[in-house]
């Protein structure tokens, strides 16, 4: 599993792990955990690309509708996990 820091708007960096990627509406997410193994909290990040810019930055989705979409696609990859 990939551990991959992101940078907060404070400046602070915070470890995940990628547990999946997915396009979804022609948008990018990753669900990422702050454990590796067992229960961990999870959160889905949206990739949103800067103006002329190679760089991306990721946003955490906060729509229900997308989450809930995003869940279930989430669930089928990832036979082994429960997604709440």
């Amino acid at each position: 599993m990939e551990k991959i820091a992101f940078e907060t708007e404070d400046g602070q960096q915070e470890w995940f792990y990628v547990l999946e990627q997915a396009k979804l509406s022609g948008n990018t997410y990753i669900l990422v955990t702050d454990t590796e193994e067992g229960d961990g909290n999870a959160i889905i990040l949206k990739e949103v690309a800067e103006n002329n810019s190679k760089e991306v930055t990721y946003e955490e989705v906060t729509d229900e509708g997308e989450i809930g979409a995003l869940s279930s696609l989430f669930g089928n990859l990832l036979e082994d996990c429960i997604i709440e």
